[in-house]
């Protein structure tokens, strides 16, 4: 989708300018050529030398240049003409409010309006300013221009607080990107469709300080919940405490054990597809305790009982219409027991994977996968985002 496409990036002066360089590069890896304009403030964090060399063009960051050629003072309407898309990201709250108010005192606020082609901005900032009066309204004012916003993350901020305004990473802001070049979006094969992926692990405190759980860091739960929703389905991703970034352009419910994150998959149990990508504790402590438990001498024991299946129940509940998607990991003898687990489970597909395979499983942007449905078996292997479309590609196409 992004081959041959002509995209200019600008650069705004904030922290995450630096992160514009590793977007550079991945818009390149996706076959795009890339043209920088940078703000003066930009380049105080990032010279403008590093995405002329990565960008293998000249790097505009003022109008005027003083160069002798008649039509340097006109490369932006150049530039405006030549581009396919404009992504503007980091941009700060100043440019926010310069494009708000169609002011043009720089090279890159000059092009902004110069543009006829797609213009995608990519708000980032520290503290409260993201929720500040003003910015709301420029932000409302930049979705009234027909312009493309992609919202920030929440996380830790430079500050040190934490809120939202954190740039997104690179492969959202490439899968934005994608939607907007390709003008056809939620047209794909799940369109009206409400889907439903859990993604990470549950957590089961034995006291408010300790917990039984396990290393599932999200990424293919949410890989799936991606795919999904580039394939046009409306999405809702429940959760748990994962590592990966977690998608701020679909609906996200955070939970922490099994018992809050069946409630949640109960509320949306009539979804007409659910995906249980996330890693359920099978067991949980028998008892709780509401304070720390002090360590004593001799020998300890914990007593566990069973969390509910969620799966199971899933697939007793299942209606017509329905289509259940069921994660596995095993260590051994992975297809044979994912095909009895589909049949007494009553669902669709079983999608396994392994653990000893060192790019597959846990934490790994990487994975290994056996499809099992009621006849087909079929194994994908590569990274999870690429898998987890030709998956639901091959299921609903």
């Amino acid at each position: 989708m992004l081959a041959g496409k002509r995209i200019i990036l600008g650069v705004t002066g904030g922290i995450a300018a630096y992160k514009a360089a590793f977007l550079l590069r991945a818009y390149q890896k996706e076959g795009a050529e890339v043209r920088v304009t940078m703000t003066r403030s930009a380049q105080q964090f990032v010279g403008a030398k590093t995405f002329a060399s990565l960008s293998k063009h000249s790097v505009a960051t003022q109008i005027f240049t003083g160069e002798e050629s008649s039509d340097s003072w006109t490369r932006h309407i150049s530039w405006a003409n030549w581009a396919d898309l404009f992504v503007i990201a980091p941009c700060t709250a100043n440019t926010l409010g310069k494009i708000s108010g169609g002011l043009s005192d720089d090279m890159l606020t000059s092009t902004a309006l110069a543009v006829r082609c797609p213009l995608l901005i990519c708000p980032t900032m520290d503290g409260e300013m993201y929720e500040a009066p003003a910015v709301q309204k420029n932000l409302q004012t930049i979705k009234n221009y027909g312009y493309h916003l992609l919202e920030p993350s929440s996380g830790y901020l430079a500050s040190g607080l934490k809120g939202k305004g954190r740039l997104p990473e690179a492969e959202t802001i490439l899968e934005k990107s994608r939607q907007i070049l390709d003008n056809k979006p939620n047209k794909g094969p799940l369109t009206g469709k409400k889907v439903v992926v859990t993604a990470g692990p549950t957590r089961e405190h034995l006291d408010p300080v300790r917990f039984l759980s396990n290393p599932s860091s999200g990424k293919m739960g949410f890989a799936m919940a991606r795919a999904a929703r580039n394939l046009g389905a409306e999405v809702t991703a429940i959760h748990g405490a994962v590592s990966a970034s977690i998608p701020n352009d679909m609906e996200t419910i955070g939970i922490t054990s099994t018992t809050e994150l069946f409630d949640e998959v109960k509320k949306r149990a009539d979804a007409d597809i659910i995906i249980m990508a996330a890693a359920v504790s099978d067991y949980r402590p028998a008892n709780r305790s509401d304070h720390k438990i002090k360590k004593e001498s001799g020998p300890a024991s914990i007593s566990l009982e069973r969390t509910t299946d969620i799966l199971a129940w899933l697939g007793e509940h299942k209606e017509p219409h329905q289509t259940l998607i069921g994660f596995a990991m095993e260590t051994e003898e992975l297809t044979s027991r994912e095909k009895e687990k589909r049949e007494k489970k009553n669902v669709d597909w079983i999608l396994a994977n392994t653990l000893t395979d060192e790019a597959s499983g846990f934490g790994t942007d990487t994975n290994t996968i056996t499809a099992v449905g009621t006849s087909v078996q079929k194994e994908y292997s590569g990274p999870k985002e690429k898998i987890a479309c030709l998956i639901l590609e091959d299921i609903f196409s």
